[in-house]
C-alpha cells in the first residue's frame, strides 16, 4: 500500500514531502525536534508544572474563555492533550539541559572565558603614518581629546562614535588589536601600529571580565546543549524514504504469510 500525504486536495508523495521540507528549510528544525523529543522522553514533570505551563500559554494567547481556547486549538490543528504536552515541553528540555550540563558549567566557563571577556576601546585609523603620529602625540600631550580627533580624522565607521567601540568580546577585533587590548591597562594609549593598509591608534577604555552569574550559567548551559544537538543532527544525517520490508529483512511473500490470521499447519 502506497502512503501519501494530503494537504487540502493536493496529494503529496513521501519523496516530494522530503524535497519540500528541504526547499522550505524545515529539515533542520524537524531533525532538531525529533532528537529533542527522544532526549526528553523520560524527563518527568508534575501535574502542577503542567497546569502552570498551560496557564502561561493561555495568558500569552489570551485564551480567556472555552470558546476562545477551542477556536485557537482548531486554528493550530492540535487537541487539548497536545496543548498540555507542548506547554510542558520547554520545562522538560530545561530539566534535560540541567541534568546533563548543569554540573559542567564551571569547567566550561574557564575554557570559554577568553572569548567571553569584553572590552570597551577607542580606535583611530588612517593610511597616513605622519598624520597617525601627529594624532598620537596630540592625544598623549592632552592637546585634543581622542573623541575629537577620531571624529575629524579616523577613516572608519568608528569616526561616528568618537572612536569608541564596544563592549565587544576581546577576541572579536583583529588579532593584533586583541593582543594589545589583552595586555593593556584602562587608559593605556598605544602608538600607531601598522594593520594591513592602515595605521591604527588604540586606547583601552574599560575591561569587562566575564562573571559566572546566573545569566552566564544559563547561557553556557544553552551553548553546551546546542553543541550537543548540532553533533546529534550531524550524526543522524538527512531524512530518507526507505522500504520498510527491506529494512526489516522481510520479503513481500513473508509479509503476506505473517499477516495471515489462520496460517495452515505444515505437513
Amino acid at each position: 500500500m502506497t502512503t501519501l500525504f494530503k494537504a487540502g486536495e493536493e496529494k503529496i508523495q513521501p519523496t516530494e514531502m522530503l524535497e519540500m521540507m528541504t526547499r522550505y528549510q524545515l529539515m533542520p528544525q524537524f531533525l532538531r525536534g525529533l532528537i529533542i523529543d527522544r532526549a526528553i522522553a523520560d524527563i518527568p514533570y508534575t501535574e502542577e508544572e503542567m497546569l502552570s505551563a498551560v496557564s502561561q500559554i493561555e495568558a500569552q494567547y489570551q485564551l480567556n474563555t472555552p470558546e476562545a481556547k477551542a477556536a485557537w486549538l482548531q486554528n493550530q490543528g492540535i487537541t487539548d492533550e497536545q496543548l498540555k504536552e507542548l506547554s510542558v515541553r520547554p520545562l522538560r528540555v530545561e530539566k534535560f539541559k540541567q541534568a546533563n550540563w548543569g554540573n559542567k558549567v564551571e569547567n566550561y566557563f574557564l575554557t570559554r572565558k577568553p572569548y567571553l571577556d569584553q572590552v570597551v576601546y577607542s580606535l583611530i585609523r588612517t593610511k597616513d603614518l605622519g598624520l597617525a603620529n601627529e594624532i598620537y602625540f596630540r592625544i598623549q600631550e592632552g592637546e585634543q581629546s581622542f573623541a575629537e580627533l577620531a571624529e575629524k580624522y579616523s577613516q572608519g565607521p568608528e569616526a561616528k562614535t568618537g572612536g569608541l567601540l564596544g563592549p565587544v568580546p576581546i577576541k572579536q577585533p583583529h588579532p593584533l588589536i586583541g593582543q594589545l587590548l589583552a595586555v593593556s591597562q584602562p587608559g593605556q594609549l598605544w602608538p600607531p601600529r601598522a594593520l594591513a593598509e592602515w595605521f591604527v591608534i588604540i586606547r583601552l577604555e574599560k575591561n569587562m571580565p566575564a562573571q559566572l552569574d546566573d545569566a552566564m550559567r544559563r547561557r553556557l548551559v544553552d551553548e553546551m546543549f546546542e553543541n550537543w544537538l548540532g553533533e546529534q543532527i550531524q550524526e543522524m544525517g538527512g531524512l530518507q524514504v526507505v522500504d520498510n520490508h527491506k529494512e526489516t529483512g522481510e520479503t513481500e511473500e513473508n509479509q503476506e504469510i505473517s499477516d495471515d490470521p489462520n496460517p495452515s499447519s505444515p505437513n
